[in-house]
């Protein structure tokens, strides 16, 4: 089983979701599960894995009961940030599942200082590339799961099904805030 993570926060609150799948080329998730964790600390500039990996960890020791096997976790972010192997949330993670299970980070953005240890992936008609990093399993094997997934566009459709399913039905909107 593979599966995708992401967290959207709002007021001291994170919402966390992970989307489960078989094969990198499916269309649609296997299941989904969420959860809400309250108390989440601010955002600390070169230290976001603070913040949103004991949201990933606490959903993942749920979900992963349910699998005898995990093949690999998908982030929404960096595993390695720069050319000297700054570990990023994905590193964190890995380092947290005692380097059991490859992590794949897929950021949307780049991070200044990282050439080495990231690969660009251009998907559909997109100008803008997605940043594929990744431990536990060759870069270049990453970079051809994510290229391989399902969909047109620059995100592949499960990965915008997770983005998604991250941000509705948080608070009374979708965005979070109080109409």
């Amino acid at each position: 089983m593979i599966l995708a993570f992401d967290t959207y926060y709002f007021k001291d609150k994170a919402k966390t979701v992970c989307l489960t799948f078989k094969d990198w080329s499916d269309s649609e998730p296997t299941n989904s599960y969420e959860e809400i964790k309250d108390g989440i600390a601010e955002y600390e500039p070169g230290a976001f894995y603070k913040r949103e990996l004991p949201c990933i960890l606490s959903l993942l020791n749920k979900v992963k009961r349910e699998f005898k096997y995990i093949k690999a976790i998908v982030i929404d972010g960096f595993v390695v940030l720069d050319d000297q192997n700054k570990l990023g949330l994905g590193g964190h993670l890995f380092n947290q599942l005692n380097s059991n299970i490859p992590i794949i980070g897929v950021a949307k953005s780049g991070f200044h200082g990282n050439k080495e240890n990231v690969k660009e992936l251009f998907r559909g008609e997109s100008k803008k590339p997605l940043y594929i990093t990744a431990i536990g399993i060759e870069l270049e094997t990453a970079f051809k799961h994510i290229k391989s997934m399902h969909g047109d566009f620059r995100m592949p459709t499960l990965l915008q099904i997770l983005d998604t399913k991250t941000k509705e039905k948080v608070g009374n909107r979708v965005d979070g805030r109080e109409p």
